[in-house]
């Protein structure tokens, strides 16, 4: 029996202290795995919180585009090859739940208005979504940016290995702007027990194809986890761009790289639990 496992991200970049607030995710995920839950509930279920908490830009914390619009991404993937992602929602404070039921279709993404019809048909409330101005104000009281990103990487006890990420996006971008979350192996991969999620600054990480590259980088051994995060966060960024790791393989505890301030925290569970 693989040892169940979580690790979380609150996002690259200065803001708002997150770590307590990223804990709540980790414990929800801790609690699920511990009770013989999968991974892809686990991560679900803990990116959901993070959505929920407007601390994290994602979800009900979104930053809002240049128009004033809040539109969400999420994506998620499973060690086994399954892939839902969506693209600038709108009133869609959720999105991951929108992309994990994804994974049983044949389509892997979905965008915009055909997203949001698809998820009122899968039964997914609109609510709208106040938003941050680039100001650092949400409703009628004022805040700091937050980070860029949530993720989350659940490993269960069978060995299966989910990644779950979203985010409100970036302020001062157009409307129609699609950052790394929603695209697959820059701002997440999975596969064959191992899982990376990226955060920071999106065009850098998806011009980098940041997250398959550090991926295949620990696949191959060549270096030790640690090693090949630091690799694609030095090697394939410029030092400019604010930009996090994290990864969970197929054993051990998670853990989190990045050049700039990036909370994360991580969970394994006991052999006595």
């Amino acid at each position: 029996m693989t040892i169940p496992a979580v690790i979380a991200h609150g996002g690259a970049g200065p803001g708002p202290a997150r770590q307590d607030n990223l804990q709540v995710a980790i414990n929800k995920a801790a609690e699920i795995l511990t009770a013989g839950g999968t991974a892809l509930d686990a991560a679900v279920q803990a990116c959901v919180i993070l959505e929920n908490d407007p601390v994290f830009n994602a979800g009900t914390g979104s930053v809002m585009r240049t128009d004033g619009s809040v539109l969400t991404d999420a994506s998620i993937q499973t060690g086994d090859g399954k892939i839902g992602f969506v693209i600038a929602m709108e009133e869609t404070p959720n999105p991951i739940l929108v992309a994990a039921d994804l994974l049983d279709e044949e389509i892997n993404g979905l965008t915009s208005q055909g997203a949001r019809i698809w998820a009122d048909e899968k039964g997914h409330t609109k609510k709208k979504v106040v938003g941050v101005s680039p100001k650092g104000q949400i409703g009628d009281s004022e805040r700091e940016m937050t980070g860029d990103t949530v993720g989350v990487i659940a490993r269960d006890r069978t060995g299966m290995i989910v990644v779950a990420t979203s985010t409100g996006g970036c302020s001062f971008r157009p409307p129609g702007r699609v950052g790394d979350v929603p695209l697959p192996g820059s701002g997440f991969w999975a596969e064959q027990g191992l899982a990376v999620a990226a955060t920071g600054i999106g065009e850098a990480i998806t011009r980098a194809l940041l997250s398959n590259k550090v991926y295949e980088k620990i696949k191959d051994k060549t270096y030790s986890l640690e090693e090949s995060m630091n690799w694609g966060i030095n090697t394939l960024i410029s030092p400019e761009h604010s930009v996090g790791l994290i990864a969970l393989g197929p054993s051990g505890r998670g853990l989190g790289v990045s050049n700039t301030d990036m909370p994360w925290a991580t969970w394994e569970q006991e052999s006595s639990e």
